[in-house]
């Protein structure tokens, strides 16, 4: 499956906001939406304004590059979403939330998405008790996502927990630092997504 291996920096400055892609660097000055705050490529500064179909474009992309997932598991996450009850934006949220390799980012074993996902296919974590190296599995409430025995050691996954006062935990997830185990204890909701993301613009995306 072809994934985008360039500069992630670029990703975060074409849709115009910090998509947290690169991890503690996000958090500092070297940021590239800090340090440059407009579109890459030559004419980045001096692009016109949007059509209705370009901002419901570029929400999809925001959403698919935020959460690491290729189009055609955005597509069919999206139709998983319109086939639940109530809305069809928060559905796609919560179900592109319950990600495994969301969780493991969220619990703070990881600073970033990409990280996360490279340490589930690793093997690196188990869900109840089993190994489990899907990075699109789907957690549900009840859940204990542990981290391997053999792997506590590894410097970068204690760094990130160390790191984990940079980013808050949400409510429906809750860590035990000590077990190196995150329990769900709930399905999110859409008030525990906190990063701008208009839903709806991408269900009339779909929905032409």
């Amino acid at each position: 499956m072809a994934r985008y291996t360039g500069a992630v920096c670029r990703l975060c400055r074409r849709e115009g906001t910090k998509l947290f892609l690169k991890g503690d660097r996000c958090f500092t000055e070297k940021c590239g939406v800090e340090r440059r705050a407009y579109p890459p490529g030559q004419h980045g500064q001096g692009r016109g304004r949007t059509s209705d179909y370009g901002l419901q474009l570029r929400e999809k992309q925001k959403v698919k590059r935020m959460y690491g997932v290729a189009e055609s598991q955005f597509r069919g996450t999206m139709d998983d979403a319109s086939h639940m009850r109530g809305r069809a934006g928060e559905n796609l949220l919560v179900l592109l939330e319950r990600r495994l390799d969301n969780v493991v980012f969220r619990l703070g074993f990881a600073t970033s998405r990409a990280e996360a996902r490279q340490l589930v296919r690793h093997g690196h974590f188990q869900v109840n008790g089993r190994k489990t190296n899907v990075p699109s599995f789907r957690v549900k409430p009840g859940m204990r996502v542990t981290l391997c025995v053999g792997s506590r050691e590894i410097a970068r996954i204690t760094e990130a927990l160390e790191a984990l006062e940079r980013r808050s935990l949400p409510g429906w997830l809750e860590l035990d630092k000590e077990a190196f185990t995150g329990t769900v204890k709930a399905m999110p909701t859409r008030e525990d997504i906190t990063m701008p993301i208009q839903e709806q613009l991408i269900v009339e995306l779909y929905s032409r």
